[in-house]
Protein backbone atom coordinates (compact mmCIF):
# COMPACT_ATOMS: atom_id res chain seq x y z
CA UNK A 1 0.00 0.00 0.00
CA UNK A 2 1.43 3.21 -1.04
CA UNK A 3 -1.12 6.14 0.67
CA UNK A 4 -0.92 9.40 -1.68
CA UNK A 5 -2.50 12.19 -0.03
CA UNK A 6 -0.78 14.75 -2.09
CA UNK A 7 -3.71 13.85 -4.57
CA UNK A 8 -6.62 13.28 -2.43
CA UNK A 9 -6.83 12.93 1.89
CA UNK A 10 -7.22 9.23 1.89
CA UNK A 11 -6.26 8.36 -1.48
CA UNK A 12 -4.10 5.05 -1.91
CA UNK A 13 -2.51 2.86 -4.50
CA UNK A 14 -2.63 -1.32 -3.33
CA UNK A 15 -0.02 -3.29 -5.37
CA UNK A 16 0.21 -7.25 -5.16
CA UNK A 17 2.32 -9.69 -6.86
CA UNK A 18 2.52 -13.27 -6.38
CA UNK A 19 4.11 -16.89 -7.52
CA UNK A 20 3.81 -20.38 -6.66
CA UNK A 21 4.80 -23.89 -7.71
CA UNK A 22 1.94 -26.63 -7.03
CA UNK A 23 0.15 -23.93 -5.14
CA UNK A 24 -1.80 -22.28 -7.64
CA UNK A 25 -4.91 -21.06 -5.02
CA UNK A 26 -2.04 -18.98 -2.98
CA UNK A 27 -1.63 -17.31 -5.55
CA UNK A 28 -4.87 -16.56 -6.03
CA UNK A 29 -5.52 -17.79 -9.48
CA UNK A 30 -8.31 -19.45 -8.93
CA UNK A 31 -12.89 -19.89 -10.62
CA UNK A 32 -15.63 -18.01 -8.89
CA UNK A 33 -17.50 -21.30 -9.39
CA UNK A 34 -15.28 -23.76 -7.29
CA UNK A 35 -11.59 -22.86 -6.26
CA UNK A 36 -11.29 -26.59 -5.04
CA UNK A 37 -11.90 -28.57 -8.53
CA UNK A 38 -9.56 -29.20 -10.85
CA UNK A 39 -11.35 -27.44 -13.71
CA UNK A 40 -13.97 -25.23 -13.71
CA UNK A 41 -16.08 -22.41 -15.52
CA UNK A 42 -16.02 -18.86 -14.47
CA UNK A 43 -18.23 -17.52 -16.55
CA UNK A 44 -21.42 -19.02 -16.80
CA UNK A 45 -21.89 -20.69 -19.88
CA UNK A 46 -17.85 -20.33 -20.32
CA UNK A 47 -16.81 -21.93 -23.81
CA UNK A 48 -14.17 -24.18 -22.66
CA UNK A 49 -13.02 -24.85 -18.74
CA UNK A 50 -9.94 -23.88 -16.99
CA UNK A 51 -7.64 -26.39 -15.64
CA UNK A 52 -6.79 -25.64 -11.92
CA UNK A 53 -4.76 -28.57 -10.85
CA UNK A 54 -1.78 -28.26 -8.31
CA UNK A 55 0.02 -30.93 -10.27
CA UNK A 56 -0.98 -34.02 -12.14
CA UNK A 57 0.52 -37.57 -11.99
CA UNK A 58 2.54 -38.92 -14.43
CA UNK A 59 0.94 -42.02 -15.20
CA UNK A 60 4.20 -44.19 -16.33
CA UNK A 61 6.42 -42.77 -13.38
CA UNK A 62 3.99 -41.94 -10.57
CA UNK A 63 6.04 -38.73 -10.60
CA UNK A 64 3.72 -35.37 -9.50
CA UNK A 65 4.85 -32.30 -12.36
CA UNK A 66 3.92 -29.57 -10.43
CA UNK A 67 2.04 -26.54 -12.33
CA UNK A 68 3.27 -22.91 -12.29
CA UNK A 69 1.29 -19.94 -11.40
CA UNK A 70 1.55 -15.91 -11.09
CA UNK A 71 -0.43 -13.15 -10.36
CA UNK A 72 -0.08 -9.44 -10.08
CA UNK A 73 -2.67 -7.25 -9.32
CA UNK A 74 -3.16 -2.92 -8.91
CA UNK A 75 -5.62 -0.94 -7.67
CA UNK A 76 -6.47 2.93 -6.59
CA UNK A 77 -8.74 4.51 -4.26
CA UNK A 78 -9.13 8.23 -5.07
CA UNK A 79 -11.71 10.58 -2.98
CA UNK A 80 -13.50 12.92 -4.99
CA UNK A 81 -14.51 14.44 -1.65
CA UNK A 82 -15.04 13.58 1.76
CA UNK A 83 -18.78 12.01 0.13
CA UNK A 84 -17.55 10.37 -2.58
CA UNK A 85 -15.28 7.95 -3.75
CA UNK A 86 -13.62 5.95 -7.05
CA UNK A 87 -11.99 2.72 -6.86
CA UNK A 88 -10.28 1.33 -10.34
CA UNK A 89 -7.92 -2.19 -9.99
CA UNK A 90 -7.01 -4.36 -12.65
CA UNK A 91 -5.23 -7.99 -12.03
CA UNK A 92 -3.42 -10.45 -14.63
CA UNK A 93 -2.49 -13.81 -13.67
CA UNK A 94 -1.35 -17.15 -15.79
CA UNK A 95 -1.41 -20.61 -15.23
CA UNK A 96 1.13 -23.26 -16.52
CA UNK A 97 1.50 -27.26 -16.70
CA UNK A 98 4.83 -28.54 -17.73
CA UNK A 99 4.94 -30.07 -21.80
CA UNK A 100 5.39 -33.29 -19.82
CA UNK A 101 2.64 -33.36 -17.72
CA UNK A 102 0.48 -33.03 -20.70
CA UNK A 103 2.06 -35.52 -23.06
CA UNK A 104 2.60 -38.18 -20.43
CA UNK A 105 -1.11 -37.56 -20.42
CA UNK A 106 -1.63 -38.06 -23.80
CA UNK A 107 0.11 -40.89 -23.85
CA UNK A 108 -1.54 -42.74 -21.49
CA UNK A 109 -4.91 -42.12 -23.55
CA UNK A 110 -3.89 -43.49 -26.22
CA UNK A 111 -3.40 -46.58 -24.64
CA UNK A 112 -6.79 -46.72 -23.17
CA UNK A 113 -8.49 -45.27 -26.29
CA UNK A 114 -6.75 -46.75 -29.01
CA UNK A 115 -9.35 -46.80 -31.50
CA UNK A 116 -10.96 -43.20 -31.35
CA UNK A 117 -13.10 -43.28 -28.24
CA UNK A 118 -12.31 -40.84 -25.07
CA UNK A 119 -13.80 -42.51 -21.96
CA UNK A 120 -12.70 -39.75 -19.93
CA UNK A 121 -14.97 -36.79 -21.42
CA UNK A 122 -14.24 -33.22 -21.40
CA UNK A 123 -11.07 -34.36 -19.43
CA UNK A 124 -9.17 -35.98 -22.07
CA UNK A 125 -6.39 -34.97 -23.40
CA UNK A 126 -5.81 -37.06 -26.51
CA UNK A 127 -3.24 -38.44 -28.65
CA UNK A 128 0.22 -35.90 -28.94
CA UNK A 129 0.03 -35.22 -32.43
CA UNK A 130 -3.24 -35.12 -33.25
CA UNK A 131 -5.66 -32.45 -34.06
CA UNK A 132 -7.59 -33.28 -30.65
CA UNK A 133 -4.69 -33.06 -28.71
CA UNK A 134 -4.19 -29.67 -29.96
CA UNK A 135 -7.59 -28.66 -29.00
CA UNK A 136 -8.43 -30.35 -26.14
CA UNK A 137 -8.96 -27.91 -22.97
CA UNK A 138 -7.43 -31.09 -20.21
CA UNK A 139 -3.86 -28.78 -18.80
CA UNK A 140 -4.07 -26.13 -21.10
CA UNK A 141 -1.57 -23.09 -20.60
CA UNK A 142 -4.16 -20.50 -19.37
CA UNK A 143 -4.31 -16.81 -18.74
CA UNK A 144 -6.83 -14.64 -16.60
CA UNK A 145 -7.42 -10.49 -16.65
CA UNK A 146 -10.17 -8.73 -14.96
CA UNK A 147 -10.65 -4.94 -14.63
CA UNK A 148 -12.95 -3.34 -12.70
CA UNK A 149 -14.21 0.55 -11.34
CA UNK A 150 -16.25 1.70 -9.14
CA UNK A 151 -17.86 5.09 -7.73
CA UNK A 152 -19.85 5.26 -4.10
CA UNK A 153 -21.38 7.95 -2.20
CA UNK A 154 -21.58 8.23 1.84
CA UNK A 155 -23.79 10.95 2.66
CA UNK A 156 -23.44 9.60 6.21
CA UNK A 157 -21.17 7.29 8.20
CA UNK A 158 -21.42 3.76 7.41
CA UNK A 159 -23.73 4.16 4.47
CA UNK A 160 -22.53 3.33 0.66
CA UNK A 161 -24.80 3.96 -2.16
CA UNK A 162 -23.07 3.40 -5.49
CA UNK A 163 -22.36 1.77 -9.00
CA UNK A 164 -19.51 -1.12 -9.59
CA UNK A 165 -18.73 -2.96 -12.69
CA UNK A 166 -15.78 -5.11 -13.80
CA UNK A 167 -14.09 -7.19 -16.75
CA UNK A 168 -13.47 -10.66 -16.85
CA UNK A 169 -11.57 -12.63 -19.46
CA UNK A 170 -10.08 -16.06 -19.46
CA UNK A 171 -8.03 -17.44 -22.48
CA UNK A 172 -5.73 -19.90 -23.78
CA UNK A 173 -2.34 -19.00 -24.01
CA UNK A 174 -1.35 -20.70 -27.18
CA UNK A 175 -3.16 -22.62 -29.78
CA UNK A 176 -6.92 -22.67 -30.27
CA UNK A 177 -9.45 -24.93 -27.63
CA UNK A 178 -12.86 -26.92 -28.79
CA UNK A 179 -15.82 -24.14 -28.13
CA UNK A 180 -18.30 -26.58 -26.27
CA UNK A 181 -20.83 -23.65 -26.30
CA UNK A 182 -21.18 -24.10 -29.90
CA UNK A 183 -20.28 -27.30 -29.98
CA UNK A 184 -21.04 -29.31 -27.34
CA UNK A 185 -20.99 -32.76 -28.47
CA UNK A 186 -17.37 -32.59 -29.81
CA UNK A 187 -15.37 -34.35 -27.09
CA UNK A 188 -17.56 -37.97 -28.16
CA UNK A 189 -16.05 -37.23 -31.72
CA UNK A 190 -12.44 -37.57 -30.84
CA UNK A 191 -11.84 -39.81 -34.05
CA UNK A 192 -13.88 -37.46 -36.57
CA UNK A 193 -11.87 -34.38 -35.25
CA UNK A 194 -8.67 -36.10 -36.02
CA UNK A 195 -9.69 -37.06 -39.11
CA UNK A 196 -10.69 -33.83 -40.13
CA UNK A 197 -13.91 -32.85 -39.21
CA UNK A 198 -15.84 -29.65 -38.10
CA UNK A 199 -15.32 -28.76 -34.91
CA UNK A 200 -15.90 -25.10 -33.47
CA UNK A 201 -13.10 -23.66 -31.29
CA UNK A 202 -11.94 -20.40 -29.64
CA UNK A 203 -9.25 -18.69 -27.88
CA UNK A 204 -10.76 -16.87 -25.25
CA UNK A 205 -13.97 -16.14 -23.87
CA UNK A 206 -15.25 -12.24 -21.61
CA UNK A 207 -17.95 -10.71 -19.44
CA UNK A 208 -19.50 -7.75 -17.91
CA UNK A 209 -21.15 -7.53 -15.26
CA UNK A 210 -22.52 -4.55 -13.12
CA UNK A 211 -24.48 -3.64 -10.25
CA UNK A 212 -25.95 -0.67 -7.74
CA UNK A 213 -25.04 -1.13 -4.65
CA UNK A 214 -26.61 0.04 -1.02
CA UNK A 215 -24.70 -1.09 1.83
CA UNK A 216 -25.76 -0.25 5.50
CA UNK A 217 -23.27 -1.17 8.39
CA UNK A 218 -24.28 -1.52 11.96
Amino acid sequence: KINTPFIAPGDALYLQGAYGSGSQLYTGYSSFSGSYSQNAATIQGQKFNQFFNDASVNPFTGQLEQSQSFTVVASYLHYWSPEWRSAVFGSYGEMDFTQRARSAQGAAFSVINPNGTNSFGANAVGVPGTRFYQLSEALRDTYQFVAGASLIWSPVKDLDIGVEGYYTQIGVKNGRVIDKDKDPTAYSRVGAINAGGAVATTTADSVSSFRFRVQRDF
